[in-house]
């Protein structure tokens, strides 16, 4: 629990929204929402905050989580697509189909696997893949395997591309950025994953959606957050918290440091964090 950033911005008095990321934050590493923390969203709510998600995965993948935590609303392929708690759609981008191509063109030669997700499916075409079976747990739906991706990367809502060469997908990360340009944001979720979703919607478009949607500025919304997509989030919130397992420059962008998502790092955060600062 330290205060890490350089630049030592003022931290917010008063919150009245908190948006969590899921995997690595929300979650432990059995893909578990504790009850720790369904206690401490409780209690946050109770005092007067919201609280909402957002993550890389698809929307359908989101069910147990929405299920543990009776969310108002959350976002899926890191803010691509924007639903309610019963599932109805508030808004939803693409993903250019050219930036498609053009990803699958870069990043098949350096021997990614690719994952399609498009009109509520998760598409491949290398079932033996080693991370499938934990995606399948992770999600809670199992892959389409098809031959050939054929039309569904016209309505993909994110393409995923997986390696054991944690290395080569760092550093493909810029280089995809450039290559797509405008017509897709790359990040990777993890270190495993590159990911494409939609341009000009990331996490931190996710929390100024949330924040519309509850009429609470944004310099009044708290984040939470491990991985490098996680950091549009902490550019736009007024306190950004990384958690103990977060990465380096993630804890560097950070207002304050949590611990980790084994030790229930997002209720720690509630409680040392964000209810001092509830509205009251």
């Amino acid at each position: 629990m330290t205060d890490l950033r350089a630049d030592k911005r003022p931290l917010p008095s008063r919150i009245r929204l908190m948006v969590s990321d899921v995997d690595g934050t929300l979650v432990n590493r059995a893909k578990e929402v504790t009850p720790a923390t369904v206690e401490a969203v409780r209690r946050l709510r109770a005092a007067g905050v919201a609280f909402a998600a957002v993550s890389a995965r698809p929307p359908r993948g989101m069910r147990l989580l929405n299920e543990a935590l009776g969310l108002d609303i959350f976002g899926g392929f890191n803010g691509g697509t924007i639903l309610r708690g019963d599932y109805s759609l508030v808004e939803e981008t693409l993903i250019d189909p050219v930036a498609v191509r053009q990803g699958l063109d870069m990043m098949v030669p350096r021997g990614a696997s690719v994952w399609v997700f498009a009109d509520n499916e998760w598409y491949l075409t290398d079932p033996d893949n080693p991370y499938v079976a934990g995606e399948t747990r992770t999600v809670a739906f199992p892959p389409t395997l098809v031959s050939d991706f054929g039309d569904h990367v016209t309505r993909a809502g994110k393409i995923v591309f997986s390696s054991t060469d944690f290395d080569m997908l760092a550093a493909s990360e810029p280089e995809l950025q450039a290559r797509v340009g405008a017509g897709a944001t790359a990040r990777r979720s993890q270190a495993k994953y590159l990911d494409l979703t939609p341009p000009g919607t990331d996490k931190g478009y996710a929390v100024r959606a949330f924040a519309r949607h509850y009429g609470v500025a944004v310099e009044e919304v708290a984040v939470i957050g491990d991985m490098a997509n996680d950091l549009p989030m902490f550019g736009t919130a007024g306190l950004a918290i990384a958690m103990g397992n977060g990465a380096p420059e993630v804890k560097a962008k950070a207002d304050l440091v949590t611990v980790t998502n084994e030790e229930d790092g997002v209720a720690h955060a509630i409680e040392h964090f964000v209810l001092p600062r509830a509205p009251g």
